[in-house]
């Protein structure tokens, strides 16, 4: 019985903790973007064409690898996400000069 009270008292506070981490995290990228549509995608950890590099980084995190190309007039990237065999990644997301501006998923 007391197992029990204690697992039921260890849920409530991580449910307590992680309704208070989201709603700070929130808190924070509407301080920072100002634009709740922009941040409920972020939050939602989508990702679309016209997303700057920081809203990407804040959606979906660092990378697991990059490739970069830079052009005359502009700064090619690949970000590379969840990996599934050597060099060989499920999700590419394709940046120029920082902005999204397409992505490969499989």
């Amino acid at each position: 019985m007391e197992i029990i009270v204690v697992g039921i008292l260890v849920l409530a506070c991580w449910v307590a903790y992680s309704v208070h981490a989201s709603k700070v995290r929130r808190d924070k990228l509407m301080q920072k973007y100002g634009d709740a549509e922009v941040v409920d995608k972020i939050i939602r950890r989508m990702f679309w064409q016209g997303q700057t590099s920081g809203q990407l980084l804040d959606s979906l995190g660092q990378p697991l690898d990059t490739d970069e190309r830079v052009l005359k007039t502009k700064t090619k990237e690949t970000w590379k996400y969840n990996k599934v065999g050597k060099n060989r990644f499920a999700l590419r997301i394709i940046l120029e000069n920082d902005i999204v501006v397409g992505w490969d998923q499989k």
